[in-house]
């Protein structure tokens, strides 16, 4: 996804998609407001003061400022480096930016990504927490992020200290994919003695930003980032949290999305236990190994592709022996277009396996919500 590819935007437009995202005060809100109102960036910056002013957000001095900041060099300046350093630009709404997150209500304009987006990483669950962990909490995070992984999920986490490195290193000691979304640009990797750890991440996934690649970090903009790790993933695992922290924050922010969101009980007189407490009190599903995640799943928004290249519709399918895939593909194959259903007596033929096998198998893969039965002995995709 380099920022030149043709996936992306024309460099004049590019050059305006990052112009516009390296203004100061404007956030993805005000940019999603200006977008609707103008149709894009370039006629954001055409547009006249007083139109500006008009929009929700925008005041006198912003407005003013905007037309001045057309001819300003620092977007060129920013994609140059991006091409120096191999950091891909990625536009909300072309090829490669992850769908995921496009369905959250205010997504990032454009990401700056080290290392590869993949496919494969719709199937992904962010486990974030405390940076003061205990070892207990620091060894569970680690086994949910190893554990995750060998499932077939790619672990989001945000890099900071605590449960956060704990996550990605669990995945990458799975051999598994792992993304971690930074509060700061990222040329500008923080903490920086996760530089080692970062270089790790972007051999096994990427590192991901809104910000200008050597952004500072700032406080304001960890809650930002924290609504990208939880639009990036179908559930969001917390393994410790004080009753005040941005693990909390990403729950909620889960929550809102429409994705599942999970607590790692600990004990009673722990500080940072009470935060996964209060999310259990208000409904968050308890974790208690890996099961209790991958059993709680729901249907994907849209059909992915594993790692290993097969088209997956739910994430329960991840967990599927040889068996019950071959029965469900042999499903998918003979489904016909009028009701979208096979016969069993098809998916025996074309399984071959034994009859007998193939009605426990579609029982199995009922119970799972997988496929639902029809009359006439016909079975369909639940």
């Amino acid at each position: 996804m380099p920022a030149s590819s043709s996936a992306s935007p024309s460099v004049p437009d590019l050059v305006d998609h990052v112009r516009l995202a390296c203004l100061p005060g404007i956030g993805s809100r005000l940019r999603k407001r200006l977008l609707e109102r103008f149709g894009s960036p370039r006629a954001v910056f055409a547009a006249s003061a007083t139109d500006l002013a008009a929009v929700d957000g925008v005041g006198r001095r912003l407005a003013t400022e905007i037309p001045t900041l057309a001819v300003a060099p620092t977007a060129a300046e920013v994609i140059a480096l991006c091409r120096k350093e191999a950091v891909d630009i990625v536009v909300e709404g072309a090829a490669g930016y992850p769908p995921l997150l496009s369905r959250i209500d205010d997504p990032p304009g454009l990401l700056f990504v080290r290392g590869t987006v993949e496919p494969c990483d719709s199937l992904a669950v962010a486990i974030v927490g405390a940076r003061h962990a205990t070892a207990y909490g620091l060894k569970l995070a680690e086994q949910l992020g190893g554990s995750l992984a060998r499932a077939g999920y790619t672990v989001v986490s945000g890099l900071a200290r605590g449960i956060d490195a704990a996550a990605h290193r669990g995945a990458l000691a799975a051999g598994g994919r792992t993304l971690a979304v930074l509060g700061s640009g990222v040329l500008n990797v923080y903490p920086p003695e996760h530089g080692d750890l970062a270089r790790q991440v972007i051999d096994a996934g990427a590192m991901i930003s809104e910000l200008p690649p050597l952004a500072e970090p700032q406080p304001g903009t960890f809650p930002q980032r924290n609504r990208i790790v939880s639009g990036l993933s179908l559930g969001v695992v917390v393994v410790q949290a004080a009753e005040r922290s941005g693990a909390l924050i990403t729950a909620r922010l889960a929550g809102e999305q429409g994705r599942e969101v999970f607590a790692v009980p600990g004990p009673v007189d722990c500080r940072v236990s009470r935060g996964c407490h209060r999310l259990l009190r208000d409904g968050a599903k308890l974790v208690e190994s890996v099961d209790d995640v991958l059993e709680e799943l729901g249907p994907l928004f849209e059909t992915t592709t594993t790692a290993a290249g097969r088209t997956v519709h739910s994430p329960a399918e991840l967990q599927l022996g040889e068996v019950e895939r071959r029965v469900l593909e042999a499903c998918d194959a003979l489904a016909d277009a009028a009701s979208g259903a096979a016969t069993v007596d098809g998916i025996v033929d074309s399984s071959r396996l034994a009859a007998s096998q193939v009605l426990a198998t579609i029982g199995a893969l009922e119970m799972r919500r997988l496929i639902r039965r029809l009359p006439g002995g016909r079975i369909a995709r639940a």
